[in-house]
């Protein structure tokens, strides 16, 4: 075991040293914008320039996390903090293995996880409204190929990062490679407490919810929406992933 271990920290090394991620993930300016949230009665929220990561972190970036930072590891992350499936394709605490390739995006990393790591690089993770400001460039003309990726089940390992489409802004995989974390991604369709009932929009559900849209086509809207809404903190989820943003000095 302890060899394997061994093996699979001296390939990360050279990936770090002379391969694709030689460098930290280089980050890209996303200029201040406008989004218009999804139901009119949330309103239109003015997003302020930021930074975000080109990509979506790798398996061999949050392998250097865990290796640095012990308690997030598999084994020995409190279920407070992810649940039982938290880095399951990997091998083991700092085994990658097969299911995992270095290159593609890490998945099955909970909420909570995903915020530490951002913290560790300081960063942190783009709110829903960033991450929708920064996709928008990408959106309006495919909206087709990502209701396509949506319905596509995972199998197997993740194809790399940088393998799908950038946008106009230079950034990747926004689309049709894993889902991604945002930091506030419980405020989509919930306005109170979300432990109680109290604050809850009923009326952004089901037939009613479509009442109260700004947009009756952008459907992988709904769908983000809905993805959203369904998660918990703790949650890993087999094609959910995360990248890092930045605010910038005013």
């Amino acid at each position: 075991m302890r060899e394997n271990r061994s093996w699979w920290l001296m390939a990360l090394g050279c990936l770090v040293v002379g391969g694709a991620f030689a460098d930290e993930a280089a980050m890209v300016t996303v200029p201040a914008g406008v989004f218009t949230n999804l139901y009119r009665d949330q309103g239109v929220v003015e997003v302020a320039a930021f930074a975000m990561d080109e990509r979506p972190v790798t398996n061999a970036e949050y392998l250097e996390f865990v290796t640095e930072h012990p308690a997030w590891q598999r084994s020995r992350i409190k279920r407070l903090f992810a649940d039982t499936s938290y880095l399951a394709q990997w091998q083991d605490d700092l085994e990658l293995g097969p299911d995992a390739p270095p290159d593609s995006p890490v998945v099955r990393v909970s909420w909570f996880a995903a915020r530490a790591f951002a913290e560790a690089q300081g960063k942190r993770l783009p709110t829903l409204a960033e991450w929708e400001l920064a996709a928008q460039p990408d959106q309006s003309n495919n909206v087709t190929r990502i209701l396509a990726w949506y319905a596509k089940p995972v199998r197997g390992a993740l194809p790399p990062v940088r393998s799908t489409f950038r946008n106009t802004l230079g950034l990747w995989d926004l689309h049709g490679l894993v889902w991604e974390w945002v930091d506030d991604f419980n405020t989509a369709l919930v306005t109170g407490e979300s432990r109680a009932d109290a604050g809850l929009e009923r009326d952004l559900f089901c037939g009613s919810g479509a009442l109260g849209a700004s947009s009756f086509e952008d459907y992988a809207a709904f769908m983000r929406y809905a993805f959203r809404s369904s998660l918990q903190a703790r949650y890993t989820v087999p094609n959910l992933g995360f990248r890092c943003a930045r605010s910038l000095d005013r």
